[in-house]
């Protein structure tokens, strides 16, 4: 089939990859515009835009598509389905209906729960035990398009959103081109949604990261491992009588009680019931480091964590 890809992250690289691998005509990537980056702020592109180059795929970047000439741009390409992994900006019905078979979303949680911008992270977050990844047909809708193929798989009670991220990233690529394969046959049948158990998976906000020893060490540790690595869930150490930021990298529940805050041996932080043992800490201006390199570094701790 002729395919325009639509992907940005390092997320959607993989199922590119799969696309070209089973032998489609990827006539087009459409990813978002490099931005400046590092010290230099030298323009950098997505993965995916440096992986189509890699392929040889032309590569377009608009900044929206809500404009005519960007939309017959898109229409000229005559695609039969367009895929779209993570891509970033909003498509409008005239690139929706576009492709001759629609265009096919991979999306990570299981639909209607945790529709929007970060399944992954708010899944683990909330403490689910189960999530997956879907194709589904795109609509208007903010991902309430009917539903192709299903993947479910477990959360670990540890595992962080990196790590299922990357589980997802490979699980996903694989789901895709099975997708495309009966699409393909004209063999994928499309099952819409319920209507009941809708929730949201909106942007992480900054102010979500520090760390509020006083709530339940559940919640404590679904927060620590729901923003790792990314954007890392923290709190202040006085370090030296320095006010120190150390970002919670993972952590696992233990038994421990004391005021909320409070240092115990081990790296150990009492919360509001519970406790957490931080097993993995990135200090500020440092790298990550286990919890036994950190405390050999740090010297004598402070009584509370703030």
């Amino acid at each position: 089939m002729k395919i325009i890809f639509m992907g940005t992250p390092e997320f959607a690289v993989p199922t590119l990859t799969e696309i070209v691998s089973t032998g489609h005509e990827v006539v087009a990537v459409y990813t978002r515009a490099p931005k400046p980056a590092g010290r230099g702020q030298a323009e950098r592109k997505s993965p995916v835009h440096e992986a189509a180059e890699g392929f040889g795929i032309p590569v377009f970047t608009p900044r929206s598509l809500k404009q005519a000439p960007e939309q017959e741009v898109f229409a000229s390409l005559d695609a039969d389905v367009g895929v779209v992994v993570a891509y970033g900006l909003i498509l409008p019905k005239p690139i929706l209906e576009a492709p001759r078979l629609g265009c096919l979303n991979l999306h990570g949680s299981l639909l209607p729960r945790w529709r929007g911008a970060a399944p992954i992270q708010r899944a683990v977050m909330a403490g689910d035990a189960r999530t997956g990844i879907m194709v589904m047909q795109m609509d208007e809708g903010l991902d309430t398009g009917a539903v192709g193929l299903i993947e479910e798989m477990p959360i670990g009670p540890d595992m962080t959103s990196g790590e299922l991220h990357d589980r997802m990233m490979l699980v996903g690529a694989d789901l895709m081109g099975r997708a495309l394969a009966a699409l393909d046959r004209g063999s994928l049948h499309f099952t819409p949604q319920p209507e009941t158990g809708v929730t949201y998976a909106s942007k992480i906000d900054k102010a979500e990261a520090r760390i509020d020893w006083t709530k339940p060490a559940s919640e404590v540790h679904n927060l620590i491992r729901g923003l790792s690595p990314f954007p890392g869930a923290w709190f202040e150490l006085s370090l030296n009588d320095t006010p120190t930021r150390i970002k919670a990298l993972r952590s696992t529940l233990v038994a421990g009680q004391g005021t909320p805050g409070s240092i115990l041996p081990e790296l150990t932080i009492a919360c509001g019931t519970g406790a957490v043992r931080l097993t993995m800490v990135q200090r500020e201006g440092k790298g990550a480091m286990d919890a036994a390199t950190f405390l050999r570094g740090a010297g004598a701790l402070p009584e509370q964590a703030l």
